[in-house]
C-alpha cells in the first residue's frame, strides 16, 4: 500500500489551488492523509478524485473543520496504525505530535504545522511531516511524502519538486 501525504496546503488566500506537482505525484496511491490547515473543504474534494482522504483540521482551520474532521485520528493500514495530527508548537511540532499519540499504540505519527520535512523513526515510532506543496517558508523546496506499507513495515519517503 503506497499512501501519499500532504500537509499546509493553506489553499484559499494568496494561495488558489494545488499545485500540478503534488497531483501527479499522488496519482496511483491507495490512500492520502492530509495533516491539517487545509482552509477550503475543496480541496479534499480534490484529494478525493485521486484516492479516499483521511485528514485532520490544523490551527488555521476554522470551526467547521475542527469539528468535521478533528485534530487527532488513528487510520489502520494494513496491520499497522498511524496517527495523525496537525501538531502546533512551531519548532516544537515534533514534541506536540509525540505527545499527542504518547498513550497510544502507534507505528507511525504524521503531523504538520511547522512546513519543515521530517522523516525519522524514534523509540520505534516513525515520525512523517511532509512539508507544504504550496507554502514552503524557509525550505529550499516545495515537499509531500509517500508512505510504503507492506507486511514488513512502515517506510516514509520526502518528495521534492
Amino acid at each position: 500500500m503506497i499512501i501519499g501525504v500532504v500537509s499546509d496546503t493553506h489553499v484559499g488566500g494568496r494561495i488558489k489551488s494545488l499545485p500540478k506537482e503534488l497531483l501527479d505525484g499522488l496519482r496511483g496511491v491507495d490512500l492520502i492523509i492530509h495533516a491539517g490547515d487545509i482552509l477550503k473543504d475543496f480541496v479534499i474534494y480534490e484529494l478525493e478524485e485521486i484516492a479516499p482522504v483521511e485528514a485532520v483540521a490544523g490551527n488555521n482551520d476554522d470551526y467547521y473543520m475542527q469539528h468535521k474532521l478533528g485534530v487527532k485520528k488513528i487510520i489502520n493500514a494494513g496491520k499497522f496504525k498511524i496517527g495523525i495530527t496537525h501538531g502546533y508548537g512551531g519548532v516544537n511540532a515534533l514534541k506536540k505530535a509525540m505527545a499527542t499519540f504518547a498513550r497510544d499504540s502507534v507505528d507511525c505519527v504524521v503531523f504538520g504545522h511547522s512546513h519543515a520535512p521530517y522523516n525519522e523513526r524514534i523509540d520505534g515510532v516513525l515520525y512523517v511531516n511532509p512539508g507544504s506543496p504550496t507554502d514552503k517558508r524557509f525550505q529550499k523546496q516545495y515537499s509531500y511524502a509517500l508512505l510504503k506499507v507492506d507486511d514488513s513495515g512502515i517506510s516514509a519517503e520526502i518528495k521534492y519538486f
